[in-house]
């Protein structure tokens, strides 16, 4: 398949006056996938460099998922993710860090119907992966894979594409998207856990087996991201040791070293809590669980940290 690039510069246009230091690049990618790069004006020299590839949940454009401030008669999508502001956040706790979010959004506005449309997507997942790392320098890259809800069929698919993971990804975070977790992909994320000392996989989900949306259930049994996750988490229990705790609103299963993380949201009034993993500053933590900056001027699954960081 022919890799088409048309690139559209974007800075000044999209950016408000609390964000000066970044800028915003868009083109697309094999004419159905549409590439938004939200970047520092200026990388600096010598730091590490972290592309972080947010795949994006289903049914959302890219400006819902970077959000904005809401007014009367704007879409409600605005307001439910915030991945911009999160930026924001992350780079001022990280300033010694670049950190660009590279958000992946497809025509179909999903990621598992762009698997069906093209037979070809480990292929096609993989070269999107490798075209757009290539932009950035390659010394101190270092590659996160994330995303929201169906965004996490892009994960799966880059992931069943190569023979191992490799070495620059460090950071692996599903935030209420392993619905396509089995234990096919085990043995790759093992050995990458093992190999890569320095590899974080992070899961988010909410027990959404006993969700109901207008009196009919959300998922199957076997269907959802809590049956998917405590699957996942079953697998690394037999060859990784982990601690348990609980808080008013999650159980949470650490690795000894902390590089494994699950944030796990019981379910006791059978309501959706799919999108407040993400907005309750879900994005930060899925970067900054397990660093020193975990848990600094924010809250996982409360208030809303980067509130004034809204554009």
């Amino acid at each position: 398949m022919r890799l088409v690039i048309i690139l559209l510069c974007l800075s000044g246009g999209l950016l408000s006056a609390q964000l000066p230091a970044a800028r915003i690049d868009s083109f697309r990618l094999y004419k159905q996938v549409k590439v938004t790069i939200d970047r520092p004006v200026v990388l600096k020299n010598g730091r590490p460099l972290a592309l972080i590839f947010y795949a994006l949940p289903n049914g959302n454009s890219t400006e819902w998922t970077m959000g904005k401030l809401k007014k009367e008669g704007d879409d409600w999508h605005y307001d439910i993710q915030h991945i911009r502001a999160q930026t924001a956040f992350i780079r001022q706790a990280m300033p010694r860090q670049n950190f660009v979010v590279i958000y992946l959004e497809n025509d179909f506005k999903s990621w598992p119907a762009m698997k069906t449309k093209f037979p070809d997507y480990k292929t096609m997942y993989a070269h999107i992966l490798d075209t757009l790392a290539g932009l950035f320098p390659e010394k101190h890259q270092h590659i996160y894979l994330n995303g929201h809800s169906g965004g996490g069929s892009f994960i799966f698919g880059y992931l069943a594409g190569v023979e191992k993971i490799p070495a620059r990804i460090k950071r692996i975070s599903f935030l209420d998207s392993d619905y396509n977790y089995d234990s096919s992909y085990y043995p790759k994320l093992k050995e990458w856990l093992v190999r890569v000392k320095d590899s974080h996989l992070n899961v988010f989900a909410y027990n959404d087996s006993v969700a109901l949306y207008k009196g009919k259930r959300v998922v199957s049994d076997s269907g959802g991201t809590w049956y998917r996750s405590r699957l996942m988490l079953r697998h690394l229990q037999r060859d990784f040791q982990f601690s348990e705790s609980r808080t008013d609103s999650l159980l949470i299963y650490k690795s000894e070293n902390n590089r494994i993380q699950f944030y796990l949201k019981p379910n006791y009034n059978q309501g959706i809590y799919h999108t407040q993993q993400v907005e309750l500053n879900g994005f930060i933590h899925s970067v900054l669980c397990g660093t020193r900056k975990e848990g600094k001027r924010y809250e996982y699954y409360g208030k809303r940290a980067y509130g004034r960081l809204i554009e």
